[in-house]
């Protein structure tokens, strides 16, 4: 399935919409199940969900990377963002002189790893990243190192910040472990953090370390003014919770946080299935379905038809070994490689 969106073509002198991405670069080393295996070296972390944006946003939204890169890793970055068709012209990451972050993947199966983490990319302050907002007309943040942000920072986003906020929390349940592994935590504050963002993506692992079942953390998270919540499941799908009232972006309450009346809707999106069923390279899924979903909700779609896009999205991302190139590959321009 090609994942281009068959747009009209948008005059070159009109101002695209603009997109903010706040994650981390990492580059990562991918551990096979087999030991035999010779590790495979790539870009990792927020790359892949850059790649996902690329090849479904649609064409009047640009790209703009509110991202830090060590010094190391800086010119390599810049490449990357080049290869993309919908970065914005200004758009370059941040760099930093610490060394950039560095992941470690162990593949346990198909679906299961653990993570060691290097490098020492700092946090974002409100000083240095609140200019970066101006002419951001939404935001997908992507907590790839898990402390891009603290909650003071992300409640000054939500104050000052009018448009949609899309929110993968991923790594804001692991903590470090003094010789760099991650392992889950629970999170502090939780419904404090949900009420930042409008949208919010977790894994069932991270939805497992704040609420006992995902209707459970369903309650808090739009009690607390979250609109949609998803939750991956892997192969199984994602299902997802919805507000009241809530089909599409246009559906946004900007109001004050009151009761909401109505019916909560829930409803289970079955996986796609990818080309490769020996199992392919599934790093880096849950980024793309998130960076497919909340493209196609700028388009307009609602949220079905925009789940039913994402999971094709992941599939296809199972297919293809890496970020270098998975831009294209998602929209049927390359072969698997």
């Amino acid at each position: 399935m090609d994942l281009k969106v068959a747009d009209t073509p948008y005059p070159s002198n009109a101002r695209r919409k603009r997109l903010g991405v706040i994650g981390s670069f990492v580059w990562d080393i991918i551990h096979g199940r087999d030991p035999r295996e010779t590790p495979v070296e790539e870009w990792g972390g927020v790359t892949y969900a850059l790649g996902g944006l690329d090849a479904a946003l649609p064409d009047d939204w640009e790209i703009v990377p509110i991202i830090k890169v060590g010094s190391d890793l800086a010119q390599r970055a810049r490449e990357f963002l080049k290869s993309l068709e919908k970065i914005a012209a200004d758009g370059e990451p941040i760099e930093v002189p610490q060394q950039n972050n560095r992941v470690n993947l162990y593949y346990m199966s198909e679906e299961r790893r653990c993570e060691r983490l290097t490098g020492g990319v700092p946090p974002w302050t409100w000083l240095g990243l609140k200019p970066l907002l101006k002419d951001i007309d939404a935001l997908h943040i992507n907590l790839i190192s898990g402390f891009e942000l603290d909650l003071e920072i992300a409640q000054h986003i939500r104050a000052h910040f009018r448009g949609p906020i899309y929110c993968d929390m991923h790594s804001l349940l692991l903590a470090v472990q003094p010789d760099g592994m991650r392992t889950l935590q629970p999170l502090p504050n939780a419904g404090a953090w949900f009420r930042c963002f409008d949208i919010v993506q977790v894994n069932e692992d991270e939805m497992s370390m704040m609420a006992p079942d995902p209707l459970a953390l369903a309650a808090v998270a739009l009690g607390s003014g979250v609109s949609a919540l998803n939750v991956t499941l892997g192969s199984r799908g994602t299902v997802y919770f919805a507000a009241p009232g809530f089909e599409r972006l246009s559906d946004l309450d900007r109001g004050p946080l009151g009761p909401r009346t109505g019916t909560l809707r829930t409803e289970l999106i079955p996986a796609a299935a990818p080309r490769d069923l020996s199992g392919g390279d599934p790093t880096g899924c849950g980024d793309v379905w998130g960076a497919t979903y909340f493209s196609r909700l700028l388009a307009g779609d609602d949220i079905r038809s925009a789940m039913r896009t994402a999971a094709v999205a992941a599939a296809r991302n199972v297919d293809h070994r890496g970020a270098t190139g998975l831009a294209q590959y998602l929209r049927g321009e390359l072969s698997v490689r």
